[in-house]
């Protein structure tokens, strides 16, 4: 009997093999910071070599196929640096940075609510313009903006353009070794200054210069989170992780609270990412396959499918894992649509390639490397794991697959988690099998709250439904985390000792299967 033939990964998924080179070329650009005329002069080069490959006679370029993936490599290469460097503001001539001088006026735009801190309302703003000696130059680029609480008479809201004058503050970290790099964090959202005004700091020019689809998304924002505190009265962590759950609102969040999530291996419950887009999608499939002037119409159903799925998104603050989500169920999606199967492998690389495309700085967004080493656990392991014993009883069945799923998922997940965060929660497992389906329940009831709280009666008691299960988890996860050993801290981890990790992983796995 002959072996059946395996199909290496690289071919049932080719986008993994435009993904590399495109990684490779916004990692090159970021760390070595490659002029625009040297990327330009080598995707120009590598195009023509491309081309000119084309015209070969037809045998010559079947036995010089490995030439032609290798000239393919190098265009994505330059592709990814060219991205990169587009991306950077810095290297816009209109970015104010570029202009900027201690004497002169800046017209900024508030792109988004104020947001209350502790001695401040905080917001980012968009550089329109700049005014010196009289003299209107025209801006890029975002800025912090800080405003006193002393002096605040909340005269400011989304949309009003304000002229400032004050010397504005370059971001920097802290200065502690190991602290998380505040500065690069903000470089990636394009963010590189800040500037904290008090009420003669700053005159308002213009109200109202809104964005209908951004003001349309906040304002449903306020709705959500209105009809949360309107209906969620249990108390104040309730009501914080039911935000965080539904629409990804953290600001109400206690640290503590959030710390022993963490410690026990399920803040991704509060941290919106695939998960919360899974349910959703599972619910919005089963929604229109019932209604019955939509469910003759699968065209119609992909759409509307699709529309609530980005609108969820969106609305949630489209966080780099939430957004690998929206495009991977598009693509799954858009594929049942139309009869196909395709490589799950291929749906990962290709969200991947799409998101990075739109912004490289992806690729060092913790949220975007977790989830997809994630959902690639999963999808490597699951079946191995699921496989090694049968379990009869249907519940104990469910239990064991959601074992499957959780290690699967920290299996990948755990080296990274140590790097960035320093610690381990040795109870994920037995967490994870509670808060899960308790999450699962919570995220649902918020959103038949969230749709029916019109309905006074209904509201209540929903509110009340959802406040209580909230209750009863975050009791859980205090109480798992004062065990003493619910989590293994202070771990030191570098960059290849992570690597000799991953190492590790892949070796005892490959041993195992």
């Amino acid at each position: 009997m002959s072996r059946p033939i395996g199909i290496p990964v690289w071919k049932k998924a080719p986008f993994t093999r435009l993904l590399i080179p495109l990684i490779a070329g916004i990692m090159l650009q970021w760390y070595f910071q490659i002029s625009i005329t040297f990327i330009a002069s080598a995707l120009i080069s590598f195009c023509i070599a491309f081309f000119l490959f084309l015209l070969l006679p037809i045998a010559l370029r079947f036995t010089l196929k490995p030439l032609q993936g290798f000239i393919i490599q190098l265009v994505f290469i330059a592709l990814g640096s060219l991205l990169t460097w587009q991306k950077d503001i810095r290297h816009d001539n209109n970015w104010y940075g570029n202009h900027y001088r201690d004497s002169i006026y800046l017209v900024v735009r508030i792109d988004e609510p104020l947001t209350e801190k502790n001695r401040s309302f905080k917001a980012e703003g968009y550089v329109e313009s700049i005014i010196e000696k009289g003299k209107n130059i025209p801006g890029k680029g975002k800025l912090l903006l800080y405003f006193s609480k002393d002096s605040f008479q909340n005269d400011l809201h989304y949309g009003d353009r304000i002229l400032i004058h004050k010397n504005i503050q370059r971001i920097k970290n802290s200065g502690n070794p190991g602290a998380f790099d505040y500065e690069r964090y903000a470089a990636f959202r394009g963010l590189f200054h800040q500037v904290f005004l008090k009420q003669n700091d700053r005159v308002v020019i213009d109200r109202e210069n809104i964005n209908p689809f951004r003001q349309f998304i906040f304002s449903a924002r306020e709705k959500v989170l209105a009809v949360l505190r309107n209906n969620i009265l249990t108390g104040k962590d309730e009501l914080g992780i039911a935000e965080a759950l539904l629409i990804g609102y953290t600001e109400d969040l206690d640290k503590d609270l959030v710390q022993a999530y963490s410690n026990t291996g399920v803040v991704h419950i509060i941290a919106i990412s695939g998960m919360h887009l899974g349910l959703i999608y599972v619910l919005l499939v089963w929604i229109f396959t019932r209604i019955p002037f939509v469910k003759r119409s699968k065209t119609l159903q992909l759409v509307l499918i699709l529309g609530c799925l980005w609108l969820f998104a969106i609305l949630t603050g489209a966080s780099p894992s939430v957004l690998r989500a929206a495009v991977m169920f598009s693509f799954i999606a858009i594929g049942k649509n139309f009869f196909k199967q395709a490589s799950v492998y291929n749906s990962l690389a290709a969200s991947a390639f799409v998101l990075l495309c739109f912004n490289p700085y992806y690729l060092w967004a913790v949220g975007f490397q977790l989830s997809y080493l994630a959902v690639l656990g999963i999808v490597i392991f699951q079946k191995p794991f699921y496989h090694c014993f049968y379990v009869k009883n249907k519940l104990l069945n469910k239990v064991w697959e959601l074992i499957c799923i959780s290690t699967a998922a920290q299996l990948l997940t755990f080296p990274v988690c140590t790097y960035y965060f320093h610690q381990f929660p040795n109870l994920f497992l037995f967490t994870n099998l509670v808060a899960v389906p308790l999450s699962t329940i919570i995220l649902y009831a918020a959103l038949a709250l969230a749709a029916f709280s019109w309905i006074p009666a209904v509201g209540i008691y929903l509110g009340k439904l959802t406040g209580w299960l909230t209750g009863c988890m975050n009791t859980f996860i205090l109480w798992v985390n004062d065990l003493s050993f619910a989590v293994w801290d202070k771990i030191q981890a570098t960059v290849f000792s992570t690597c000799l990790l991953y190492a590790l992983v892949f070796a005892c796995s490959a041993w195992l299967t």
